[in-house]
């Protein structure tokens, strides 16, 4: 799951420098055309691997802003099944 953003997203871009993949656009570049900035779920990675929890959520300045059901323990784009190893060649 990626993190959302709600509409009390103010615009003020402190999540967009914060996320170390550039999940998030702001509202000229948002999809849906909402005037809000939009996390694209299939990069998001929730910072698995960058930081303990959202990046974004912890630089918005907004409360209850971004949001998320939980951090996921490895990033969603993985091919690893839960508890498989990791394996490196």
């Amino acid at each position: 799951m990626a993190v959302i953003i709600t509409d009390t997203c103010i615009c003020c871009g402190a999540c967009i420098d914060e996320c170390p993949v550039e999940a998030i656009v702001d509202e000229d570049d948002n999809p849906t055309g909402e005037e809000i900035y939009f996390v694209y779920e299939d990069k998001c990675v929730e910072c698995v691997g960058h930081n303990d929890e959202p990046a974004c959520a912890i630089a918005c300045p907004t409360e209850g802003c971004i949001v998320w059901s939980e951090v996921a323990s490895e990033p969603p784009h993985t091919d690893r099944k839960p508890g498989e190893p990791c394996i490196s060649f």
